[in-house]
């Protein structure tokens, strides 16, 4: 198997989507960036701090949690355990 590749056999580098989603990192990476350009960080911050207070709070913290737990997401966008055989 080519590491470069990770076994993905698609002809172009930016397909690849072994150890990590690298367009899913990259789209994060000018999110990131177009923030900071923009100089709306403050903006950004306050939004999160009202989100956390509000009604929202509790999954945002528990979301967090198990973000930095490393639990593998087990839920499909309904609800549904993605591991239970349909």
């Amino acid at each position: 198997m080519d590491p470069k590749t990770n076994g993905v056999q698609s002809g172009k580098d930016e397909d690849l989507q072994g150890e990590g989603n690298y367009d899913a990192t990259r789209r994060y990476d000018e999110g990131v960036k177009q923030s900071i350009e923009k100089g709306n960080t403050a903006e950004l911050a306050e939004k999160a701090k009202k989100a956390l207070e509000g009604p929202e709070g509790e999954e945002l913290r528990k979301a967090d949690e198990k973000g930095k737990s490393g639990e593998p997401d087990t839920q499909d966008k309904h609800g549904a355990n993605k591991n239970v055989a349909k």
